[in-house]
């Protein structure tokens, strides 16, 4: 019997190990190499004969901060809180799905508004065209999509049995630490 109940199969595969490593990888790629004027050049595709140019000192700043907090940081915590979650409750699927919930609809917010932003922010010519788009563009649009998704479902509960979440208040019984 799984001692995470609440993150069956491709869920546990998914935001347990998938995700966190996706979003850290992006965080290294952009501290060490290619470096952050690549990571910078690649938000919005490209010709790839176009040079990656060197970066003000403000720009490269900040996205050594968006490759921190946004990559390295998000990764780190599906990552390591769900673990906690998992060894901390492993007989409690109540209250692990109440905490896991919490940080899946923090997370899903940031998915909505994460593709809003970067399909906002392409030129006209590119975003109806993802043929056009590179891996960039892909990871932070139709990975997010495809993230946001996988959301949704959990929080509908298919493929899980659900503990908490669409449950009737008055049935769930949480156990108190």
């Amino acid at each position: 019997m799984s001692d995470f109940l609440v993150l069956p199969g491709v869920y546990k595969a998914l935001f347990l190990y998938i995700e966190p490593a996706s979003t850290i990888l992006p965080a290294i790629l952009i501290w060490f190499a290619p470096g952050a004027a690549w990571f910078h050049h690649e938000l919005i595709p490209a010709p790839p004969q176009e040079q990656v140019s060197s970066l003000d000192g403000r720009t490269r700043m900040a996205i050594w901060q968006l490759g921190n907090c946004c990559y390295l940081l998000l990764g780190m915590l599906s990552s390591l809180v769900f673990r906690a979650i998992r060894d901390a409750l492993p007989n409690n699927p109540i209250a692990q799905e109440r905490i896991l919930g919490a940080s899946l609809l923090a997370m899903a917010i940031a998915d909505a508004t994460h593709i809003v932003a970067s399909f906002i922010g392409l030129p006209e010519s590119l975003k109806y065209r993802p043929g056009l788009w590179n891996p960039t563009t892909h990871g932070n649009i139709s990975f997010v999509i495809i993230l946001l998704l996988f959301r949704i479902a959990w929080f509908s509960g298919i493929g899980r049995t659900r503990y908490y979440f669409g449950q009737q208040r008055s049935r769930v019984q949480v156990k108190r630490i």
